[in-house]
């Protein structure tokens, strides 16, 4: 009888990129739909005043949605109450080794609703909101590859809640305090032949953090704001499986490939995944009583939550595996304008810049967690209607970006490669009481 050939090839774990995924997740109002983000897996800005704006709004404060972004902003807002709707439209591509795959989900949803008014007294003011905020999500098939049907598909749905409190101390000066609460939904399945991980049960977490946040008034024409936002502490997500498998390596026979790894067995498996911690600081200018313009800079501390990933569970040998997904910290860079027609319209533009959290030596570890976008353009409008309505609409394109690894298990394969560029439209309908 013929020997078989085979040698075994042990590199860092792609697989470890489909937990990532878990990483990215959406904020979606009460659904299970998975958006799609910018900065990282975090929304560029909420609602679609800041969406006009290219999220440059901690200095200049537009709707209801600001305490998200910076809780002071409603002090200086009117009694309102805003719901926005948008609709992403996120086009991505994988290539594993064997060709390039796309997406076969490209539309999800992103709801977002807040509201402003004094409270209790003279210059203290509450509000708040319920929003998505951040997320991702792939779903790849790639049949008949030398290693099997490739399915790879992730969906992590986060939404958050922000009631806050601003104190205006003068004419000059506010602060105010959000509390932070958030809930996410997480499933995810990455097979290669049949072989590879199944958590695709939806299991849901809970979080906790705080936004404080400052604005100055230094006179007519300029404005300056910050805001600080804690890592929002989670627990953990659970799933109950019959057996697991995080591919380490393949093995190459003559009868094709084979993923060799770590084993787990029946048992509860569990993971935890916190929100970042994050400090953004801005100015707003009033070259004329029409025209302002927003800049704002954001950092976003994505390696202290997105470094290493850990699943604990039953698994042969040790109690967790540890997948290294390397995101580094990112700066970011938004810049908007707003000019008022004095005739019941306002018009919007924006441009955001942030580097990549994803290097190209760790794309393999990241396939599924294409948050590779860096660069982008916005447009929006508001209608003031009768009877204190108002319609805003935005626009949002992010231009596509390319990051390319080495080959997969160093095998003698194409290079790992994953493109993403996104679109999304969003309206918005406000009331002032």
């Amino acid at each position: 009888m013929q020997t078989q050939r085979r040698r075994i090839i042990h590199t860092r774990s792609p697989w470890s990129g489909l937990l990532q995924w878990t990483l990215s997740v959406l904020a979606l109002l009460a659904t299970s739909t998975a958006a799609h983000a910018t900065n990282g897996y975090q929304f560029i800005g909420v609602g679609q005043c800041a969406m006009g704006m290219a999220g440059a709004v901690v200095a200049a404060p537009c709707d209801p949605m600001t305490a998200i972004s910076n809780p002071a902003g409603l002090a200086w807002l009117a009694s309102q109450t805003a719901f926005s709707g948008e609709i992403f439209n996120p086009l991505r591509s994988a290539n594993f080794g064997f060709g390039n795959v796309g997406s076969n989900t490209n539309v999800y949803v992103a709801p977002a609703l807040g509201w402003s008014a004094p409270a209790f007294k003279p210059n203290i003011y509450f509000g708040g909101g319920i929003y998505g905020t951040s997320g991702m999500g792939v779903n790849y098939l790639q049949p008949n590859t030398p290693m099997g049907t490739i399915q790879a598909y992730s969906s992590l749905n986060f939404m958050q809640m922000a009631p806050a409190v601003a104190f205006k101390f003068d004419d000059k000066l506010a602060v105010g305090l959000a509390l932070d609460g958030g809930a996410e939904q997480i499933s995810f399945n990455q097979t290669f032949g049949g072989q590879g991980f199944n958590l695709s049960s939806p299991s849901w977490a809970y979080g906790v953090g705080a936004t404080v946040g400052v604005l100055y008034k230094r006179n007519s024409k300029v404005t300056l704001g910050a805001s600080y936002k804690s890592e929002m502490l989670f627990t953990r997500v659970y799933w109950n499986e019959t057996s697991e498998f995080i591919p380490t390596g393949v093995q190459v026979t003559s009868q094709g490939m084979q993923p060799v790894g770590v084993q787990g067995g029946p048992g509860t498996y569990s993971a935890r995944l916190n929100y970042p911690q994050q400090l953004a600081f801005g100015a707003a200018f009033h070259p004329t009583t029409k025209l302002l313009i927003s800049t704002e800079g954001q950092w976003i501390n994505w390696h202290k939550t997105m470094n290493d990933f850990n699943v604990h569970g039953p698994w042969t040998g040790t109690s967790f595996v540890s997948l290294p997904l390397h995101w580094q910290n990112e700066w970011v860079g938004n810049i908007g304008a707003q000019y008022d027609t004095g005739k019941s319209m306002q018009w919007r533009g924006g441009f955001v810049y942030g580097g990549n959290p994803i290097k190209s030596a760790d794309m393999q570890a990241n396939l599924i967690m294409p948050a590779i976008v860096t660069t982008g353009m916005t447009f929006g409008a508001t209608q003031k209607l009768p009877m204190r309505w108002s319609l805003t609409e935005a626009l949002m394109h992010m231009f596509q970006n390319s990051v390319t690894d080495g080959t997969l298990f160093n095998l003698p394969l194409q290079p790992v490669k994953s493109s993403m560029s996104e679109n999304s439209i969003g309206f918005q309908i406000g009331y002032f009481f």
